[in-house]
């Protein structure tokens, strides 16, 4: 069992197909994940999913491996394991947690501005306009920002968590570069495409960093990097534009009141 331990998530469920649907019913989101390397091992460590759940997780996939192996069934406190984990942060990265509130009151508004955009006779841009530069300046210039430059710094950038998270980035640009694109070239059908698609990614992106990344990373910084954080994150608040969260806050609010609240 070892060897599986030690081997990437992907050969392990190309290998043994059965462990995808086990790690789907724990939601633990392996097999749509982009990179894939992450050891097997390394994927239980790092999910939120309480020490019970990851012991009878360990041995659902031991006996899809191993079926006609007797393997010891962890035994379960069924009080405990219906019990969902409470989720606590340190203050730098509940910072982020807040900011993904804001974040994911724009995605709310994503299907009402497409479904707008296809439905309406005269095309009106000034939506897609107005999420866009919300999504460069506030979830990505403000936001993403914070993560690339500062916070996965304390880690190493080439775990497959971090790249995961990274390409989610890069992707979720190049979906609003073909939105622009699509607006200038009237391409209603490209801009609704790209729009959703970044919504859904966003979507995905947003509960992995809350629910997984930054859990995981709490439990890996010291009390002196968490202080450290904390000042590096207010230094970017104080350093940018007074009220950049009140002004974004500000055009979120005018877009449901629009899409969200008719």
């Amino acid at each position: 069992m070892q060897a599986y331990l030690n081997a990437p998530i992907k050969e392990v469920i190309s290998k043994f197909p059965k462990v995808a649907d086990i790690l789907n019913g724990y939601e633990i989101g392996c097999v749509p994940c982009s990179v894939g390397t992450c050891l097997l091992k390394d994927v239980v460590a790092i999910h939120n999913i309480g020490e019970e759940n990851k012991a009878q997780l360990m041995y659902e996939v031991e006996k899809a491996i191993y079926p006609d192996r007797e393997v010891k069934r962890p035994v379960i406190n069924k009080a405990a394991k219906a019990k969902p984990e409470i989720l606590r942060y340190s203050p730098p990265l509940r910072m982020l947690v807040n900011e993904h509130l804001l974040i994911k009151r724009l995605l709310n508004c994503v299907p009402a501005i497409v479904k707008a955009l296809k439905e309406d006779t005269v095309i009106d841009k000034e939506p897609v306009i107005g999420a866009v530069d919300f999504i460069r300046m506030y979830a990505d210039k403000f936001h993403h920002a914070k993560e690339e430059d500062i916070l996965f710094k304390y880690f190493d950038e080439k775990a497959d968590i971090i790249q995961a998270m990274l390409n989610d980035h890069v992707e979720g640009r190049s979906h609003v570069k073909e939105v622009l694109n699509g607006l200038k070239d009237n391409k209603i059908d490209a801009v609704s495409q790209h729009l959703s698609a970044y919504a859904e990614l966003l979507t995905g992106h947003i509960k992995k960093e809350d629910e997984i990344l930054y859990p995981w990373m709490d439990k890996n910084l010291t009390v002196k990097q968490v202080g450290e954080l904390f000042d590096k994150f207010n230094a970017v608040d104080n350093g940018l534009q007074r009220g950049v969260e009140e002004t974004y806050k500000g055009r979120i609010e005018d877009l449901e009141a629009k899409f969200i609240q008719k």
